[in-house]
C-alpha cells in the first residue's frame, strides 16, 4: 500500500509499504478515507522527539471504513464509517477505567523508551515514534487499529468525512483543554494559538459557558478564521503587549483560565525568541516554552493554566515563582479522546461545533510531502491539509 514515511529530519516521501494485517483478536483493519496534518507531527518531522526510524509511517488523525475485524471485536462491523481516536486505549487498565485513556498501561509495546525520555511509561498513539508504541500511522491506505471496540466510533450520517476527521484528535484535544482546565459559566478564557486545536479549545470554552474568549496568534489568516468561524475575540501578539492587553480586556485581573495550544516550537517577539530558538536548535533545551510562560504571567491570581501543546522534555526560564505566588493551578495532558469523541460527533451533527473550515487544503495522499510543507511554513493560509488515499 501507499503511505507517507519519515525518511529523516525534514524529509518525507510517499512510498510502498507492507499492508497491515490482523495481529491480535481485538484488531481491525480500516481503509483510510481521510487523514490530516497536525502540529505535533512537525515535532517528529523536525527531529525534536526521540525514537523515530527511517521508513516510519506518520499521521494520527483520521477517518476510515472498517474492512476487516478480528475475532474478538464485538462492537464494530465491516462497512462502518468510523472516526479512530489518535491515542490507543485497552479499555481495561486502571487509567482507561478512569477515563485517562492517553495514559493506558497496556497499549504501548515499547514502554521502556518513554520511561527513559519522560520518567514514566507513556501511552500509545498512531504514527508517533517508537517511544509511543511504534504503530504505523494514518497517512496510508490502510491502518491496523488495536483494541478496536474502544478506539473507533461510528460517524452519524449527517456528518461529512472531512468534518468527522477532526473528531479524531483536534476537536477532543481542544475540548479536553477547556473541560479539564475547569472552564465555568461566566469565565474569561484566553487561548494561545489559533491553529485547529486552539480554535477547538476556544469553541469548547464558549459551549461550556465562558462569557469571553480571547485567542492569541500572529498569523492573519488564522486570526481571521477564528473570529469568523469560532466567534472568539483575537489578539495579534506582534502588535501589542499581550499581558497588558488581557488585563485591559478583563477589568485588570487577567483571564480566569489560560489554555496553551502551541507546544514545543512556540514563537514570540523580542530577545526571548532568539534565546529560546538558539537553545532549542543547539539541543540545550528540548522545547520553546514562550507561550506557557506568557500564559502563567497573564493568568489572574488563583486561576488555571492548561498545557495542551505537545512538549518533549525540559525547558529553561520556567516561571515557577509566578505559578506558586499567584496560586495558579497548572495542568496538562495528552488527549483522552475516547472520553469525548461520541459527544463531539453528536455536536458536529447538531451544528453546535464546526470543524469543516479547518481543512484549508484538500489533497491526494501522493501530495502529502507538499501538504506538510504548506502546513509547516504556513504558506497559502494553510491551517490543515487533509489527505485522501483514493
Amino acid at each position: 500500500m501507499k503511505a507517507l514515511c519519515w525518511d529523516g529530519v525534514n524529509r518525507l516521501s510517499v512510498r510502498q509499504v507492507s499492508d497491515p494485517r490482523i495481529e491480535n483478536d481485538q484488531d481491525m483493519i480500516v481503509k483510510v478515507l481521510s487523514s490530516t496534518t497536525c502540529g505535533s507531527d512537525l515535532h517528529l518531522i523536525g527531529g525534536y522527539l526521540p525514537a523515530m526510524r527511517a521508513g516510519d509511517v506518520i499521521g494520527h488523525e483520521f477517518l476510515g471504513e472498517v474492512v476487516e475485524t478480528g475475532p474478538g471485536v464485538r462492537g464494530r462491523r465491516v462497512g462502518e464509517r468510523v472516526v479512530v481516536c489518535s491515542f490507543i486505549g485497552c479499555g481495561r487498565c486502571w487509567y482507561c477505567a478512569n477515563d485517562l485513556w492517553s495514559l493506558c498501561d497496556n497499549a504501548n509495546t515499547n514502554p521502556g523508551i518513554g520511561q527513559l525520555a519522560f520518567g514514566y511509561e507513556p501511552g500509545a498513539v498512531f504514527g508517533y515514534s517508537h517511544a509511543m508504541g511504534g504503530f504505523k500511522g494514518a497517512h496510508a491506505e490502510y491502518v491496523r487499529v488495536p483494541f478496536a471496540d474502544y478506539g473507533a466510533f461510528p460517524v452519524p450520517d449527517e456528518v461529512d468525512d472531512i468534518s468527522a476527521t477532526f473528531a479524531s484528535d483536534a476537536a477532543p484535544t481542544g475540548w479536553m483543554g477547556a473541560h479539564l482546565s475547569g472552564v465555568r459559566p461566566g469565565d474569561v478564557v484566553a487561548v494561545w494559538g489559533c491553529g485547529a486545536v486552539g480554535q477547538m479549545a476556544a469553541r469548547a470554552a464558549m459551549l461550556l459557558g465562558a462569557d469571553q474568549v480571547i485567542s492569541i496568534d500572529r498569523i492573519p489568516e488564522r486570526l481571521a478564521m477564528t473570529r469568523e468561524h469560532i466567534g472568539s475575540e483575537t489578539i495579534d501578539y506582534t502588535t501589542t503587549d499581550v499581558g497588558a492587553e488581557l488585563r485591559e480586556r478583563t477589568g485588570g485581573r487577567g483571564p480566569d483560565v489560560c489554555i496553551e495550544a502551541v507546544g514545543m516550537e512556540a514563537h514570540t517577539t523580542g530577545p526571548q525568541q532568539w534565546y529560546d530558538q538558539a537553545k532549542h536548535q543547539l539541543r540545550l533545551q528540548t522545547d520553546r516554552p514562550s507561550a506557557v510562560r506568557e500564559a502563567i504571567y497573564a493568568c489572574r491570581k488563583g486561576g488555571s493554566v492548561f498545557v495542551l501543546g505537545v512538549f518533549g522534555g525540559v525547558v529553561d526560564k520556567f516561571p515557577l515563582g509566578a505559578l506558586m505566588n499567584k496560586g495558579l493551578t497548572l495542568r496538562g495532558a495528552q488527549m483522552h479522546g475516547q472520553r469525548y469523541i461520541p459527544m463531539l460527533l453528536d455536536r458536529i451533527a447538531a451544528g453546535e461545533l464546526s470543524t469543516r473550515h479547518l481543512a484549508t487544503h484538500d489533497m491526494a495522499l501522493d501530495q502529502a510531502p507538499k501538504g506538510y510543507d504548506l502546513f509547516k511554513h504556513k504558506k497559502d493560509g494553510c491551517v490543515r491539509a487533509v489527505f485522501h488515499p483514493a
